[in-house]
């Protein structure tokens, strides 16, 4: 059961289900938690939030606590050391994440083991051909595993790859983004997979799309686009003359360029209409599609990125979905180029796990001096750091290029 308190009455054991209030106004880089940690309420009553939302099936009540006593202050909670928390037992323990460094060279391999595998299922897909659906599950897994170990690795290096591989490489990181995010909405194991294989299958239509409209490097004509947007309508078809897909995967195939504003295709859906996971694919296939390089345009930075699509949520994304999906994926996601507040440039490497604002920055050029300088990982995050983000910068304004190879060497 939800129950909305103020801030005040928050303490320790309390199953945290959603801040009220903007995304970027609290420090932590997700919801869905008990919180155990004295630290944690301070950092929650400090950021300006006024009122939350807890799941008292979940965690302690306002009225009593674990054991039965009376609610205490924010005062009495901070002061605390332990708590009963035998509502915790009920949420899936989370696994073990490793480090950035530690799971590039895994996910670099899993890229290109996902490449040559999605290849060859729009090859089968254009021959008429059965798609290998236990193939496709096996990588689901393999992708889904790298995303829970760090998800900032595969789905920053499924964002690198170049024009030629886009339709193949954009099913793989869609893929990825989809499990990311179905972890952050708290999805289970089961939906979770589902999610990624929908993320994985959402442009097989695009198998059937003429390469000189596919791959145009140029704007399309109204004709062209036309035929672009049969691609959701011919996946679709594929995936039920196949007759393996789950109904997840045929809905965010067939829905995930549907709107929130009913102005979406193919079928022009009102909001009421679509399905949480064709939200979710809309939001995932916009993030890749919009940050990667394609025929005719550069990606843009991840963070500006980010910044765009906030402003499209009144019409075309779920608002709550896209929250959700910036908690996963940072508000300087892994590759953003920033400036920091001591004048610093450098390239986000990592996220971190207490705050969306604090993420580790390599840091290697000044812009007082207006020089390069040795490079230098700042963890936003470590306590004593004084330095915040300033802002996203755009590395051409420095003559900065090739930003990517600074965390993805």
């Amino acid at each position: 059961m939800l129950k909305k308190i103020r801030v005040e009455d928050l303490r320790l054991g309390m199953h945290i289900h959603e801040f009220c209030g903007s995304w970027m106004e609290h420090p932590f880089w997700r919801t869905n938690f008990v919180i155990d940690d004295p630290e944690d309420i301070r950092r929650v009553v400090e950021s300006g939030i006024h009122e939350l939302w807890i799941d008292v099936a979940k965690g302690a009540d306002v009225e009593t606590d674990l054991a039965g006593r009376p609610a205490t202050s924010v005062a009495e909670v901070e002061a605390e050391v332990s708590v009963a928390l035998n509502a915790a037992a009920e949420a899936p323990e989370a696994p073990a994440r490793v480090s950035m460094a530690e799971e590039i060279k895994r996910a670099a391999q899993v890229c290109a083991r996902s490449r040559q595998l999605v290849v060859s299922m729009f090859q089968e897909a254009r021959m008429g051909k059965a798609i290998d659906a236990e193939a496709a599950g096996e990588l689901v897994e393999e992708i889904s595993s790298s995303v829970l170990r760090n998800p900032g690795a595969l789905i920053s290096l499924a964002r690198l790859k170049d024009a030629d591989d886009y339709t193949y490489m954009h099913s793989v990181a869609v893929c990825a983004l989809m499990v990311a995010l179905s972890r952050q909405l708290g999805l289970d194991e089961q939906e979770t997979r589902k999610a990624g294989m929908a993320g994985l299958m959402h442009d097989l239509g695009k198998a059937l799309t003429p390469p000189e409209v596919l791959n145009k490097p140029g704007k399309l004509t109204d004709a062209e686009f036309a035929i672009m947007k049969q691609h959701p309508v011919e996946g679709h078809r594929l995936l039920l003359e196949a007759g393996k897909a789950c109904d997840v995967t045929l809905d965010v195939c067939l829905h995930h360029h549907e709107k929130m504003d009913g102005t979406g295709y193919p079928d022009r859906l009102p909001a009421e209409q679509i399905t949480l996971f064709a939200r979710m694919g809309a939001v995932c296939d916009v993030y890749d599609a919009v940050t990667s390089n394609r025929p005719y345009k550069a990606g843009w930075d991840p963070a500006e990125s980010i910044r765009k699509m906030a402003e499209w949520c009144n019409g075309h994304f779920d608002e709550r979905v896209f929250q959700a999906f910036v908690r996963s994926v940072g508000i300087y996601p892994v590759g953003s180029f920033v400036r920091l507040e001591s004048g610093r440039l450098g390239v986000v490497v990592e996220q971190t796990e207490k705050s969306l604002l604090t993420p580790r920055v390599k840091v290697f050029f000044s812009a007082k001096a207006q020089a390069h300088i040795a490079p230098e990982i700042v963890d936003l995050a470590r306590p004593g750091t004084m330095d915040k983000i300033a802002g996203r910068e755009d590395p051409a304004k420095w003559g900065i290029k090739d930003v990517d190879r600074y965390w993805a060497a």
